[in-house]
């Protein structure tokens, strides 16, 4: 992406255009510029400036150009050229043809809009527009959405397919613009899912079902490949570039990661990279234009890469075979934007298929797991596992009981009993930062929620109300300032959008996984040596005060220093409780929690004896939680009153790269602050400091490290927006580091 941004910046002409395709004016400037935009490239960067400059000063009159143009000004300062914005609008509404056979549709420009002209190319381009358009204000009428949903809807061809053009074969990249063009229509003119009536809403309509969108995702399935743009007619391959950059947008609309058997944008971004001209940094697709122009194949292929690696915020679970999993179409899609506009970056969302999943580290490509439903939650005990492992893993459960689902409640917390049976749902109270975590939400229209704490946090969230049927109606930014809406349904809307935000913002400390990023999970009974011996095992210390909260974090890092010197770990989990001697054949006990805590007389005898023969302690405070720490450090000073915990200093070998590990110098420490009035909600400040690390030493010999910041949360889950500690990096450096040295005594 690197090589075609600078390809593509590099072919700017002096006045910020890029030269023109044909009689297309300003159609390649506008193409490479939203190429760059979604790459990354600033808004304020020279190049962007210069090109909207050149922008402002064209006025297109051929239907892609004009759309291209379009999206740019939506782009990038929609305030500022809200005028050009709606002028557009207006233009490209004029293009529309009218009657005859291709009614709805657009063809090249309005010269060419006459009864007997149009295309689907053309058309698809216009709709995008449009819908741009409108998310910002322009008003476009409802029967230009109209003609089009029908016009689309008629020209579907019986295979599910679309072509160019009315009883065309179907090809891909056009069957593509059709799915796309239903999504758009279908979201300009029906509410969705629910309905308004006055101040009330309904979220338990029938299920619909999209025809249309489904049979042409039908006929995708059944024809998709990644290296020629399919065709039922024969002769395909042509457009490939511009067929991708079809499926990325229809994969991102829809959810959808998988279309067929097919991971789109894995195999997508395999073949581009492979494909990809290294020393000049382009693209040359297949057909003339591709072919002719490569500054257009690069755009293509860049807004692919681009577009379609944007991080997965949230995924809908998809858990049984009729559509109860999905009462609300919409409803992730609309929440997606909206933090969009909260967190200023492009994410997107996706659906997860249970039944399709294989293992929990595919389903941890997600941060958040939404499950909704009525009529119940019944799933086998293979798939409670996996969802105890992504729990465990670090993932999230965000549920919700649809049309007060009775049934639906009733199976999803005995569910949770059985794969979390330590840990009880509780109410969330109002200092709850599910609550107030991204912006407050309105008392009178909260809505309650339970929590389940497991593995450093609040793991799952859950209402017996309806949340997704609200986030439904919310599908344009100008819903919530509509006056024709009763403002008790808009104030519901705000609020749930806010609950929403709020839980995405906690789960995930607004720090989301790349998309082709893959996770691995630390299972097993450990990493075993030529001889079939374990060579350093590691216990944990059982106690009453969250002694397994965190339970994939010790693991985690051990494999991190295990990679780091090749050293061979047991990665299976043992609990000792120092009430008997079985912690005594341990070189090294580790302990977390972060809860207050007690030893009997018996335990701290034995501890003591551990650490005085020669035995190393290693603890950290879960998530920097005070009544831990006060604890830890009121039992060591029972056990050693004699001594005491002190801060290590920052020239200890131990912090350097003395015994094989990390210099740490230098870290970095999540510190998390609540916002000013302001701007409302938590904002997690990262801070440059020295390992706050403390040390108990027996005769001259460190024998026991404690970090009061968090290191378990950080090792297991990532960024925690509440949890004061150190970011995964350097929480595994430190880690590394204590069992290096430790290891070395």
């Amino acid at each position: 992406m690197d090589r075609a941004i600078r390809y593509l910046k590099q072919a700017q002409k002096s006045d910020g255009s890029w030269p023109n395709y044909h009689d297309f004016d300003g159609g390649v400037t506008s193409l490479v510029t939203l190429a760059l935009l979604e790459s990354g490239v600033p808004k304020d960067d020279p190049v962007i400036q210069k090109a909207l400059t050149s922008l402002r000063n064209t006025r297109p009159q051929k239907t892609y150009a004009l759309s291209l143009q379009t999206m740019v000004f939506c782009a990038v300062d929609p305030e500022k050229d809200l005028q050009l914005i709606k002028s557009n609008a207006a233009l490209l509404e004029s293009f529309q043809v009218e009657s005859g056979e291709r009614a709805g549709l657009w063809s090249y420009g309005a010269t060419q809009g006459g009864p007997g002209v149009g295309d689907n190319s053309n058309s698809q381009f216009a709709l995008l527009a449009l819908d741009e358009a409108a998310e910002h204000g322009a008003q476009v009428k409802e029967q230009t959405w109209r003609r089009a949903f029908f016009r689309w809807e008629s020209m579907q061809n019986g295979s599910g397919s679309w072509g160019y053009y009315p009883g065309a074969p179907g090809t891909g990249s056009m069957t593509c613009a059709g799915i796309t063009s239903m999504i758009i229509t279908t979201k300009r003119l029906e509410q969705g899912d629910v309905e308004i009536n006055g101040d009330n809403v309904n979220c338990c309509l029938p299920l619909k079902q999209e025809s249309s969108v489904d049979r042409g995702f039908d006929w995708l399935a059944r024809n998709m490949t990644l290296r020629t743009n399919p065709s039922e007619g024969g002769g395909g391959g042509n457009s490939l570039l511009y067929y991708l950059y079809g499926i990325e947008r229809v994969g991102r609309l829809s959810g959808r990661r998988f279309l067929g058997t097919h991971d789109w944008y894995r195999e997508g971004a395999e073949l581009l990279v492979a494909w990809q001209d290294r020393l000049q940094g382009s693209w040359k697709g297949t057909g003339v234009v591709e072919l002719d122009n490569p500054l257009i194949s690069t755009s293509f292929a860049l807004l692919f890469l681009a577009k379609g690696r944007r991080p997965v915020l949230v995924s809908k679970l998809r858990y049984t075979a009729n559509a109860d999993w999905n009462p609300h179409r919409h409803d992730l899609h609309n929440l997606n934007h909206y933090v969009e506009g909260l967190w200023k970056q492009h994410m997107t969302w996706q659906v997860i298929d249970l039944g399709a999943v294989k293992s929990a580290e595919e389903m941890l490509q997600t941060p958040v797991l939404w499950i909704s439903a009525k009529d119940g939650f019944q799933i086998n005990a293979k798939n409670e596992e996996l969802l105890r492992q992504y729990i465990e893993g670090g993932g999230f459960l965000f549920a919700e009981a649809g049309c007060g689902g009775k049934k639906f409640d009733e199976d999803f917390r005995a569910m949770l009993k059985r794969i979390l049976p330590d840990s009880a749902m509780r109410l969330l109270p109002p200092d709850h930062p599910v609550w107030f975590a991204e912006e407050p939400v309105n008392a009178d229209y909260a809505m309650p929620l339970y929590g389940l704490d497991a593995c450093c946090r609040t793991s799952v969230v859950y209402t017996p109300g309806d949340l997704s049927c609200y986030w439904e109606l919310s599908g344009s930014r100008s819903f919530v300032d509509d006056p024709s809406i009763s403002q008790k349904v808009r104030d519901q809307v705000k609020a749930a959008n806010a609950i929403g935000a709020n839980v995405l913002a906690y789960a995930t400390g607004r720090q989301l996984k790349d998309k082709l990023e893959r996770v691995e999970l630390t299972t097993g009974a450990g990493v075993e040596d030529s001889t079939n011996r374990n060579l350093l095992k590691i216990a944990k210390v059982q106690h009453v005060g969250g002694s397994d909260d965190a339970p994939a974090a010790l693991a985690n890092m051990v494999r991190v220093a295990g990679d780091h010197l090749k050293v061979r770990f047991d990665l299976e989990k043992k609990m000792v409780t120092l009430a008997d001697e079985s912690h005594q054949y341990y070189p090294l006990l580790f302990m977390h929690g972060r809860r207050d805590f007690g030893l009997n007389t018996e335990q701290r005898k034995n501890l003591k004896e551990y650490l005085e023969r020669g035995g190393f302690l290693f603890a950290d405070s879960i998530c920097a939680s005070q009544p831990f720490t006060t604890a830890f450090r009121r039992e060591l000073a029972t056990i050693f009153p004699g001594a005491k915990l002190e801060a290590i200093p920052i020239d200890h070998p131990m912090l350097s790269e003395e015994y094989g590990g990390y210099d740490l110098s230098s870290v970095t420490l999540n510190d998390p602050q609540t916002r000013g009035s302001d701007e409302g909600g938590l904002k997690s400040v990262q801070r440059q400091t020295t390992p706050e690390l403390e040390g108990l030493w027996i005769d001259g010999r460190l024998a026991v490290v404690f970090s009061p910041n968090d290191l378990s949360c950080a090792m297991e889950s990532g960024t925690s927006l509440q949890c004061k500690g150190y970011v995964k990096e350097d929480a595994a450096r430190i880690a590394t580091n204590i069992l290096l040295y430790a290891m070395q005594q």
